[in-house]
């Protein structure tokens, strides 16, 4: 049910250039179930039965990830972190704001995982900082060789969806 609702909700068709500069006539656009507070919150209420019980921080990656994380730290109790690409220049100058991190059990939270390859960054530079970092939450798999590169960082990639379930729900519509 859920899979239908984000796949009717993010599917699009049309003609979009990927950042690869191909052109597709499919685009599935994650943030139209970010930015729809009822959909997003049904995304946290699910996605909280993948937290791991030693979990002790939720560290959401800029940008999708500050969404679930926040829906998902409502559904869990669990303080939120959330991760920027690069630490700020000003301010406080902190890669990782909200939660303490250092010396605390952090799970990874992201919207959609490809490669896998922010999520790797993220996690090596939040654990130069103390964090403990082992895995990784993410709404959507794409199923595209992120998960098994990953776990040669040492981080289990838990996934709440794949591409093979949107792609069911398509055909299922």
């Amino acid at each position: 049910m859920l899979a239908t609702k984000i796949q009717e909700t993010c599917h699009l068709t049309g003609e979009f250039r990927l950042r690869s500069g191909r052109v597709a006539t499919e685009y599935f656009d994650k943030y139209r179930f970010e930015a729809d507070p009822v959909l997003l919150d049904e995304v946290g209420a699910a996605l909280a039965g993948l937290v791991p019980a030693y979990a002790e921080v939720l560290a959401g990656l800029e940008m999708g990830g500050i969404a679930v994380v926040t829906a998902l730290g409502r559904h869990t109790g669990l303080p939120c972190a959330f991760v920027r690409k690069i630490a700020k220049e000003y301010g406080t100058r902190r890669l990782a704001e909200g939660a303490d991190l250092a010396g605390r059990r952090v799970v990874i939270v992201e919207d959609v995982v490809t490669s896998g390859g922010q999520i790797a960054i993220s996690t090596r530079q939040l654990r130069d900082l103390g964090a403990i970092v082992d895995t990784a939450l993410c709404v959507i798999d794409r199923q595209e060789g992120g998960a098994e590169a990953l776990a040669a960082d040492g981080i289990a990639l838990r996934a709440l969806l794949t591409r093979a379930d949107l792609e069911a729900a398509r055909s299922a519509g």
